[in-house]
């Protein structure tokens, strides 16, 4: 019996309201993603219960909600966004915002977000992928 990679039944790239993502290596406890985020968008705010993130901004400037805290992280600087805190992910600049994504955890399914508000109307990744 042939086993068929992931690649080969869903593509590694996913579109979203406010970019794009692709997955570029996942193993035990652990996946890394590059996300391109488009000029003027944001993620939702949300938190995730089952997993931690860190974000490294390899192109434009970020701004980043975590908890109470608002700031830029530039080319090059990296955040972290521990397990069950409050979080988005801002590109105000005019070009395209690159990040690499390392989640950690021992859950990380996209149905692990739980959106407190979000500019698109979605209300948890369960809700928009039985539309």
């Amino acid at each position: 019996m042939e086993v068929m990679k992931a690649e080969a039944v869903r593509h590694p790239t996913v579109e979203r309201p406010w970019g794009r993502y692709t997955v570029i290596h996942t193993g035990p406890n652990y996946q890394v993603k590059q996300l391109e985020v488009d000029p003027g968008r944001r993620l939702s705010l949300q938190y995730h219960h089952h997993r931690a993130e860190h974000w490294v901004v390899v192109q434009g400037t970020a701004r980043v909600t975590l908890g109470s805290d608002v700031r830029m992280v530039a080319s090059s600087e990296s955040v972290f966004v521990p397990q069950g805190v409050p979080h988005r992910l801002e590109n105000p600049g005019p070009g395209p915002l690159h990040l690499v994504e390392i989640q950690t955890g021992t859950y990380l399914g996209e149905d692990d977000i739980v959106r407190l508000a979000d500019d698109f109307g979605r209300l948890s990744e369960t809700e928009e992928t039985t539309k």
